[in-house]
Formats: C-alpha cells, sequence, structure tokens
C-alpha cells in the first residue's frame, strides 16, 4: 500500500511541476530557435534596439538641451532626431515644462487658478 501511494504521489508531483514550470526545450527546438532569429536579422531587417529613457536623457544633456529630465520618452525621441528644428525642439521643452508645472501646488487652489 505504501508503495502505491508513493507511486501516485509521484505521479501527482510531476503533474503539479509540469502544470507550472512546463517542459523543457530540447536542444533541436533551442537550435530551430537560433536559427529562426538569425534568419530574422539575415533577411535585411536591422534589429534597432530601443534606448532607455536614461540613454536619451544623457544625449539630450549632451546636446545642451534644457529641462531634459521632465520630458518623456516620445518626446526625447522626437528632439533627437536628425531633422528636427529648433523651434520644434524648443515647444516640446515648453509643453514638457507646462505640463511638469501643472502637477504641482495645492488641488483646489490650483483648479480655481487655471
Amino acid at each position: 500500500m505504501t508503495a502505491e501511494k508513493k507511486k501516485k504521489q509521484k505521479e501527482f508531483l510531476h503533474k503539479l511541476h509540469a502544470k507550472h514550470y512546463g517542459k523543457k526545450k530540447s536542444k533541436t527546438q533551442k537550435a530551430k530557435a537560433q536559427v529562426a532569429a538569425s534568419k530574422e536579422t539575415a533577411t535585411g531587417e536591422p534589429r534597432t534596439k530601443e534606448s532607455s529613457r536614461n540613454e536619451l536623457m544623457l544625449k539630450a544633456k549632451e546636446r545642451g538641451i534644457k529641462n531634459f529630465r521632465v520630458i518623456n520618452k516620445q518626446e526625447l525621441v522626437e528632439i533627437l532626431k536628425e531633422g528636427t528644428t529648433q523651434e520644434r525642439i524648443n515647444e516640446i521643452v515648453a509643453g514638457a515644462v507646462t505640463r511638469w508645472k501643472a502637477g504641482w501646488g495645492k488641488g483646489k487652489k490650483q483648479k480655481a487658478k487655471a
């Protein structure tokens, strides 16, 4: 009877483990995944890794853009593009500063002034 209980318990643990952790990939599955990944790069589509917000802020700082800390990631990307004019950069920065300042102050007094 104890051997039967151990067998049932072992089967239960295997099912439970398979449920939560799934099956491990075999060596052939891993190799197929690597081949598929290399085909994506071989097709000519460059794999561009998106820069983090921190990296974008450092680039903006190097270029001398003021208030780069209050600009969101999409705005930073737009500012750092090659063809962006200084006027457009100033508009984006002004909008970000306005948005940032709107978050300061006491709730009702701030709303009444606006």
